[in-house]
């Protein structure tokens, strides 16, 4: 029978490489992304358009914890790259609504597709049916982590 102390240093082990593992499967499905010449603050962003909707700059900035000028180029160099789109606000004309344009929407399917598709081929291959199954309840457990 273990102590409670020598259960509270297994347990922070466990986090040290929980947290290590996590940072390096999120480094290791970015570079299945493929996002080409996107900035790590601009697949953020776009991220967060598609996933919260269409949104002003400034209140992209203070979501992602940016300056305002930082967000501004931000913007404009996905605005140039055509990823995003501006119009005017109809409740405070000073203010740009962007959206995420249909060709960017597509992009992100697609590179969405191939993380999932490296992973799942990966747990095929790497992986017994039974530490399919394991994997599984850990899942369950991450999720109850997460929330």
């Amino acid at each position: 029978m273990t102590t409670p102390q020598e259960d509270h240093e297994q347990v922070l082990q466990l986090a040290g490489e929980l947290r290590i593992l996590v940072g390096k499967l999120r480094r290791r499905l970015r570079e299945e992304a493929h996002l080409g010449d996107v900035s790590m603050s601009q697949a953020s962003v776009l991220s967060r358009l598609e996933r919260d909707g269409p949104a002003t700059a400034s209140s992209l900035a203070r979501a992602e914890g940016m300056r305002p000028q930082s967000m501004a180029a931000t913007v404009l160099a996905l605005t140039e790259a055509q990823l995003v789109t501006g119009s005017p606000d109809p409740a405070d004309g000073r203010q740009t609504i962007l959206t995420l344009t249909d060709s960017c929407r597509a992009w992100i399917a697609a590179s969405r597709a191939a993380r999932e598709d490296w992973l799942a081929r990966t747990i095929e291959t790497r992986l017994t049916p039974d530490e399919v199954t394991e994997l599984n309840h850990a899942v369950a457990l991450l999720k109850r982590l997460a929330e």
